[in-house]
Parts: C-alpha cells; sequence; structure tokens
C-alpha cells in the first residue's frame, strides 16, 4: 500500500516529466540575482519600481484563480511573489520560462529565479510583480510541514540544512557564531597579534590531557596523531623570533560526547611572550567582555540557570582551599581511598583503575558546578598542571588560571614553563602515568624539550574553545555546532 511519500514522489516525478517534455532544464548552471530578498524587503524606498531578477527557494505557494501567491527565501529572508495570469511571460523552451498554467509544476522547495516589479500590495507587504519565471532547481522531496518543523533533536543534527530552513532563529544562532569569531580574530589583531598555521598531524601530541586520535598517513607509512592542542607548535613559533600569536581551528580529542564536550571541535589558542599570568588574566577578562558586547550588545547572561555579568569585578577562587572548604578533602595530604570516597557520595560513577589526579580533578568538577561566575581559578597544583610555571613563592602551585562561569571551565591559561629541565621530569612523569593506563595523560617530546633547551622567553599562553559560545547562547554543544558527528545510521530510501 502506497504511503503518503510514496504518493508525493510520484506526483513529483510526474512533474519532472512534464518539465523534461517542455523542454525545460531542471538544473541550469546560470541564474542572475540583483539583490538580496531581505535587502529589498528592509530598504523598499530604494527598490520601488525597479524591475529586478531575484533568485530562491519557495517557501509557500498558492494558487487562487488567475492570481498565484507565494514566497521566496534566500540567506538575508523572503519576500512575496504576486504572479498574475495576464503579467507573465508564457512558456518558452527558448527562454526557459514558465507561463502561468505550467506554475502548478513548480513545487515549495524548488529553486526559481523571478524578474519583476517591486511593489507594495494593498495589504502593505513588499512584494515582486512578477514579469518572468525561470526554474534553477527542481526538489524531489518535499520540505516538513511549516508549523511542524523537525520535533526530533537527531533528525535535526541529521539533516540540518532542513533544520536551518524550517527553523530561521538556528540559522540566527549560527550567524551569530560567525560574528563571535570575527570578534575574536579582531580583538586579536587590534592587540598586534599575528594568526599563524600548526600541524593538524603530529608524530606527538600533546598541550592538554586528552586521549588523541590515530590515522597512518600512506606517503610516510607512519602513524600520526590529530592534535589536541596547538600549543607545542606555536610555543616552538616563540623560540623562532615570534611574540605575539594566535591559531584558530579545529582540535580533536577521543573522548565523550555531552553537552559541553565533542571529539571535533574550533578552539582559539594565543601566546603571548614577555607575558606572565596576572597579565593574561587582564587580558582575557578584557576580550570576553569585548566579544560578548560586538555579538551581543551586553554583558550579562543567563547559562544552565546561572546568572553573571561579564562586567562585574571576576572573583579568584583559590583551586586547593576551596576543595577543602567545600568537600574536606586536603588534595596534598588527603589519602586516594579518602578522596574516592568523596567522590562516591557525590554520586560520580568513576572508571575501575583512576589515578590520584583524575581523583582530584574530579573532587573540583564537583564544587565547580555550584559557581555561577564569572570567576578565575588559580593557585593549582604542579602535578595537576605539566606545562605551567610553578609560582617563585611556592613550587607546589603553579601560575595557571581558568575561567569558571555557569559551573563550567570556558578557558584555561598559564606562564608557560620553559625550564627544559622541569620540563623533562613532568613529561616523565606524564608518561610514567600513561604507561599505567592514563590514556589523557601527555606524551613525552622530546623535541619539544630540545627546543626549550635553544631557549624560549617567558610568556603567558591561552586557550578557549567554542565552548564559550555554547554558553553564551546557552544551548548544548550539539546544538551550537552545525554537524556533531553522529553514529552511522542506515540510510532512507523512500
Amino acid at each position: 500500500m502506497a504511503t503518503r511519500i510514496d504518493e508525493i514522489l510520484a506526483e513529483r516525478r510526474r512533474k519532472i516529466e512534464e518539465l523534461t517534455r517542455l523542454g525545460i532544464d531542471l538544473y541550469p548552471a546560470r541564474s542572475q540575482k540583483d539583490a538580496a530578498n531581505g535587502e529589498v524587503v528592509a530598504n523598499f524606498p530604494k527598490y520601488e519600481g525597479k524591475s529586478l531578477n531575484l533568485t530562491g527557494r519557495i517557501v509557500s505557494w498558492r494558487e487562487h484563480g488567475k492570481l498565484t501567491f507565494g514566497h521566496l527565501y534566500d540567506q538575508s529572508g523572503k519576500i512575496q511573489l504576486f504572479v498574475r495570469a495576464d503579467g507573465i511571460e508564457p512558456t518558452s523552451k527558448e527562454k526557459q520560462t514558465l507561463g502561468f498554467a505550467d506554475l502548478k509544476l513548480l513545487d515549495v522547495g524548488d529553486f526559481i529565479q523571478v524578474r519583476g516589479e517591486i511593489v507594495k500590495t494593498k495589504t502593505g507587504e513588499v512584494s515582486v510583480l512578477v514579469a518572468t519565471i525561470k526554474l534553477l532547481t527542481k526538489s524531489l522531496r518535499p520540505l516538513p510541514e511549516k508549523w511542524v518543523g523537525i520535533k526530533d533533536p537527531e533528525t535535526a543534527f541529521r539533516k540540518r540544512y532542513l533544520d536551518l530552513l524550517m527553523s530561521p532563529e538556528k540559522k540566527e544562532r549560527f550567524i551569530r557564531k560567525a560574528k563571535f569569531w570575527e570578534a575574536n580574530r579582531k580583538f586579536m589583531k587590534d592587540h598586534g597579534f599575528i594568526e599563524v598555521e600548526t600541524p593538524i598531524l603530529e608524530t606527538t601530541t600533546g598541550g592538554a590531557d586528552a586521549r588523541p586520535f590515530v590515522t597512518h598517513m600512506n606517503a610516510l607509512d607512519q602513524d600520526f596523531y590529530l592534535r589536541i592542542s596547538t600549543e607545542l607548535f606555536e610555543k616552538r613559533l616563540l623560540a623562532g623570533g615570534f611574540e605575539k600569536i594566535y591559531t584558530l581551528g579545529p582540535n580533536f580529542r577521543n573522548e565523550g560526547m555531552d553537552d559541553e564536550h565533542l571529539p571535533e571541535f574550533y578552539q582559539l589558542e594565543w601566546y603571548w611572550a614577555y607575558a606572565d599570568y596576572r597579565a593574561g588574566m587582564k587580558f582575557v577578562k578584557e576580550m570576553y567582555r569585548y566579544v560578548a558586547k560586538e555579538v551581543y550588545g551586553r554583558t550579562k547572561f543567563t547559562s544552565r540557570g546561572m546568572t553573571y555579568d561579564l562586567a562585574d569585578d571576576w572573583e579568584e577562587i583559590d583551586y586547593v582551599k576551596i576543595i577543602k572548604e567545600k568537600l574536606g578533602v586536603d588534595i596534598f595530604s588527603s589519602t586516594d581511598g579518602a578522596m574516592l570516597k568523596v567522590v562516591k557520595a557525590k554520586g560520580l560513577k568513576l572508571p575501575g583503575d583512576i589515578n590520584r589526579v583524575r581523583l582530584i580533578d574530579n573532587l573540583w568538577k564537583l564544587v565547580r558546578k555550584e559557581i555561577a561566575g564569572p570567576a578565575f581559578l588559580i593557585n593549582e597544583p604542579k602535578f595537576m598542571s605539566p606545562l605551567a610555571k610553578s609560582k617563585p613563592d611556592n613550587p607546589e602551585l603553579t601560575e595557571r588560571f581558568h575561567v569558571i562561569i555557569a559551573g563550567s571551565e570556558l578557558g584555561n591559561g598559564y606562564s608557560e614553563l620553559n625550564n627544559p629541565v622541569d620540563q623533562r621530569e613532568r613529561f616523565e612523569e606524564q608518561q610514567k602515568a600513561r604507561e599505567e593506563g592514563d590514556e589523557e595523560a601527555q606524551m613525552m617530546d622530546p623535541d619539544f624539550v630540545e627546543m626549550l633547551e635553544y631557549g624560549m622567553p617567558p610568556t603567558c599562553g591561552w586557550g578557549h574553545s567554542e565552548r564559550l559560545f555554547w554558553f553564551l547562547e546557552d544551548v548544548s554543544a550539539r546544538e551550537g555546532t552545525f554537524f556533531p558527528a553522529m553514529r552511522v545510521k542506515m540510510a532512507d530510501n523512500n
């Protein structure tokens, strides 16, 4: 028994046959567009009475005797089409036009080009009084119902093109995302930073605690890692004479997926020679405020049920002290068993084998959930920060700082470790942890240590990802990404 979709597909195939019989090209290469639809609507006095070529997708189409109305949608917005039976050119194979009698061969979803005078109807709607219509792309499948859209989130992620088409507010979100990165770039440029590129494929990966993806390069017959951070290569450029640099691009971490994490994400990392973490904290505060104002025109937001204002004073939170204050755990003296007991009492599920560093990290995550911010987390222990410089007055702590907003970390930086002896020792500790089963521990990188032996200036480094954008929008990671990774699904052949 034929379904409704089967009937629709059959009807569209019939229309295709008829259009082909008329000599109409279903998918021509050339078109003409004189203005954006939204631009014409927004600036009607400028275009009133002019004859323009406009293009886009048909999103509504209704016939009323000798009149046909529709709406033509492009990236800028939509404009009404007003077609009179006696005012439109006839069907012509030579001109590739469709006359009034053949408009029934068009469907919602088709891309067309129209030419006509820009007018206002009696109802006051800016419209095109159509003189010619040309088919640009014939749609074979029907679009989702306008008032229903795509209700299933998984379908929306898999068919993002339909989701964006049926939900203009989501399209606007991604336009804001583009503005978000533009604002980041402008801030860096205005402060004298140069954008640089670094490898995505690395023989040794590092710069963060994360499990990497592995791939194989046939040309060299060698395994490579997809980068988890740009840090170690950017620091090599500092040794090469650069002083203010940044990268903006994708990183890859072979880890879990949740509302705040994706295996593939965009991140900005900058490095500033002759600056320390205190200068970095001041810079980041200014940057976040600037980006918020540029993109949203405000500094006050609500994310994950917490309200915060980036214009407020930013609290400084001591890593060791707050864990002891909130959970009664001294991370330097408490046993692993005592810490594990606290973690389990809070309902966290951990893998069978977990080392001290991961235990402490989970304790901090418990505390972090209650902090609205904006705040800086400071004084993180040395054994938690293999690339950060130790504090002169307390070598067990580091000059590291995180931005805490709405219960999450939205950026990380520090005074960069540039002592090659110290760095080698920390890499060796990390490598030992890897050999004991910690797949997120950092790898030994002898080439990086050798670079430090030649000398790298004192430096502050920082990185924040698109997670900041997700929080400003108050959406999940997948909702804030065009095409999040999805499990392969058998194709629907309907």
